[in-house]
């Protein structure tokens, strides 16, 4: 599958195949073009441990997303009606701003929901890939991706970082607005597995240079979403592949009005869902507090959003 610019002309990169011609307009779910939509290129330190390093992970937060979750916490950068001038960079400045990040200490660039840019992701992983020393280049999606553009990314990925969100089809509809968001994942985190296996491969102590970490965000009132994604997993791949339970879920705007995503998580779901990881064998990856919650705000109106 062509993965180049030129793709764009008809776009099928992502699984909504809107066949948008992204050089005369927007895409049609996307609503992004041809250009470097980006919000933000910062040092972030508060990724799982493997991820960031000691020194932080230089993260390239796309703008707008392939998905619409009405509980995204990165609603500002996300939202596909909300556009923004200052979204568009040029090239030159998106190399200089990872410089930056990478003359500070990072070893790793992450691109944060990059499935609907692929070319433009591309782009910069050439121009970054015979730097020495190489950097880590980090995957980090919804979930939502086509596996024949995960086949031509192999080779140019170290690391893959995607959401498992739902095993219900039926919550991926009404929260996400992705009816066959259960298929597309477990496809595309399939590949990504067949590339990289289970084993996390370090750099050093604290930096993951190859491999994969499957992120599952529990939702209020949704344990048995949970516990089919976590079976899945321990099913179908292994229960040696890293997961990050994430315990951070808090209402957004759009989530606050709607039971039962109007409140926090509660001790007793999230106990009764690692106890279920425990019983499968996943001892590998990481947990959160139940008070991250409070931790995990982005605000991208800010100049140093987390």
């Amino acid at each position: 599958m062509d993965i180049s610019f030129a793709a764009l002309r008809n776009c099928t990169l992502c699984p909504r195949n809107c066949h948008s011609n992204r050089f005369v307009g927007r895409g049609v779910y996307c609503q992004t073009d041809y250009q470097y939509n980006i919000s933000s290129i910062l040092i972030h330190r508060g990724e799982e441990p493997a991820i960031s390093g000691e020194n932080g992970i230089c993260n390239v937060f796309f703008a707008h997303c392939n998905l619409q979750c009405i509980y995204c916490q990165n609603h500002q950068i996300s939202t596909n009606s909300i556009h923004n001038d200052q979204y568009i960079w040029s090239f030159e400045q998106v190399l200089a701003a990872i410089q930056t990040c990478l003359d500070a200490g990072c070893q790793a660039i992450g691109f944060v929901s990059p499935s609907h840019q692929i070319p433009q992701m591309l782009s910069v992983i050439k121009a970054f890939e015979h730097r020495q020393p190489k950097p880590i280049f980090v995957y980090n999606s919804n979930g939502y991706d086509k596996v024949d553009v995960l086949r031509e990314l192999e080779g140019y990925i170290d690391v893959y970082l995607p959401d498992m969100k739902y095993g219900s089809n039926a919550l991926a509809a009404a929260y996400s607005h992705a009816e066959d968001y259960v298929q597309v994942s477990q496809q595309a985190i399939k590949e990504m597995y067949r590339q990289k296996g289970a084993a996390l491969h370090y750099a050093d102590a604290h930096q993951a240079e190859w491999g994969l970490v499957v992120r599952h965000l529990v939702l209020p009132g949704h344990v048995d979403n949970s516990l089919e994604v976590l079976r899945w997993i321990a099913r179908e791949l292994s229960p040696k592949v890293h997961v990050s339970l994430m315990a951070q879920y808090f209402p957004t705007a759009k989530a606050a009005h709607r039971a039962p995503l109007n409140r926090t998580l509660s001790q007793e779901e999230y106990d009764s869902i690692v106890a279920e990881m425990e019983q499968l064998g996943m001892v590998n990856g990481w947990l959160q507090e139940m008070d991250s919650h409070q931790s995990y705000r982005p605000d991208f109106e800010l100049e140093e959003p987390f």
